[in-house]
């Protein structure tokens, strides 16, 4: 029989793999950033709020914050990287105003990560109180980004149709949220429990108003829904 250790690194790696599939999903709009040399009219606040989320979680994985949580900083470390590279691309190629945007929120996120790193280490002396605020924290910044599910999900049900909620990562984030949910209960955690319980019931939610309104949609006009659903698609993460 496997022991809770195994049990627990193993649901975290497949937690692992299955978040990195959404960190991808932002990648066919990337391209087509690259290909025009252009963003067009693809925000950059979703890869920007990501950049936060994925930087407390790895500072929230660390051993003198939250001990045994290797593969918390792994993918969450792998996330930053990915958005780091997502934000940069966007920033070569966007216009002049879209560029301070981009930088001044840059710096705020640099600036209050480094407040809260600086308060934790210095304010905070044992793990249990460090990883009781970031996670805190962690949990309030999961619930804002949950914001984006939520708007699309109203639109689903006033336009009855599914265009802008692609089925496979409504999916994707419910197994994600299903992963990270077992993981935080081998080793009881509440702050990757909390989020990740409200990320599954997101999902699920998800995947029902898919199946209610799957027949009244107008598929016309795919291609270019599906360039919306790719740009908003990393604000749809709520991974430990």
């Amino acid at each position: 029989m496997t022991d809770p250790h195994t049990a627990r690194t193993i649901v975290g790696i497949i937690g692992n793999v299955i978040s990195f599939g959404l960190f991808c999903a932002p990648i066919p709009t990337i391209v087509k950033i690259w290909k025009m040399k252009s963003v067009s009219e693809f925000k950059p606040d979703p890869y920007v709020a990501t950049v936060l989320n994925c930087m407390m979680w790895t500072f929230y994985g660390l051993p003198f914050v939250q001990p045994d949580s290797l593969l918390v900083i792994t993918i969450n470390g792998t996330g930053l990287f990915m958005e780091l590279v997502y934000v940069t691309i966007f920033f070569v190629f966007a216009t002049s105003p879209v560029r301070r945007k981009i930088t001044i929120a840059m710096v705020i996120e640099v600036i209050f990560m480094a407040v809260v790193i600086f308060c934790t280490m210095y304010f905070l002396h044992t793990t249990k109180q460090r990883s009781m605020l970031i996670g805190i924290l962690c949990i309030v910044f999961n619930v804002i980004m949950y914001a984006s599910p939520l708007t699309v999900m109203k639109l689903v049900i006033k336009t009855k149709s599914v265009k802008y909620m692609p089925f496979f990562l409504s999916l994707a984030n419910f197994m994600n949220g299903v992963v990270w949910v077992i993981y935080a209960c081998l080793k009881f955690d509440p702050y990757i429990l909390i989020p990740n319980g409200l990320g599954s019931l997101s999902g699920i939610i998800q995947l029902i108003l898919y199946i209610t309104y799957y027949k009244t949609t107008n598929w016309n006009d795919e291609d270019e829904d599906n360039e919306k659903r790719h740009s908003n698609a990393g604000i749809e993460l709520g991974q430990a």
